[in-house]
């Protein structure tokens, strides 16, 4: 018998798109073998039982060193997508929104991973950086267009 881990296997992830006004905060991939130069999310792979927001709210603390509550998001963007390494593998990624990044509220924005990331950075939504990771792209793109599923 066939166990259906070994058959297929879906990878969730969890990202934050924290905004202020009409700009998002993009963090520079570095040194992580993935996409390093591209802008990106902070964002990570969700741990054994834990749900895309929850790895967001850790991943958002892990990365850049604020602290979010369920409440101070909202569902943006659901991505359905394979990774290319193996065709086995799925996706399937949370993109949550943090609508406006307060220092008081959420803390101060802080590079918590130097050794990952070589920049942080705010761009307008409408004048992203040519070095974006295409799917992340993708998804600011669908969210600003109400477009809530998506499949790449």
């Amino acid at each position: 018998m066939v166990n259906i881990n070994q058959k297929h296997k879906i990878i969730p992830s969890g990202y934050v798109i924290v905004k202020r006004g009409q700009r998002v905060l993009l963090s520079r991939r570095f040194n992580t073998g993935y996409m390093d130069g591209m802008y990106s999310l902070p964002a990570g792979h969700g741990e054994e039982f834990e749900s895309l927001i929850d790895c967001a709210i850790r991943e958002a603390k892990e990365e850049i060193g604020i602290n979010l509550k369920h409440g101070d998001l909202r569902l943006g963007h659901i991505m359905n997508r394979y990774s290319g390494t193996h065709s086995e593998d799925c996706r399937v990624d949370g993109f949550f929104i943090l609508e406006n990044y307060d220092e008081d509220l959420h803390g101060p924005i802080v590079n918590m991973e130097p050794e990952k990331c070589d920049d942080l950075a705010w761009f307008p939504l409408d004048k992203l950086p040519v070095n974006i990771i295409p799917y992340v792209k993708i998804t600011l793109e669908n969210i600003t267009n109400k477009i809530i599923f998506s499949e790449v």
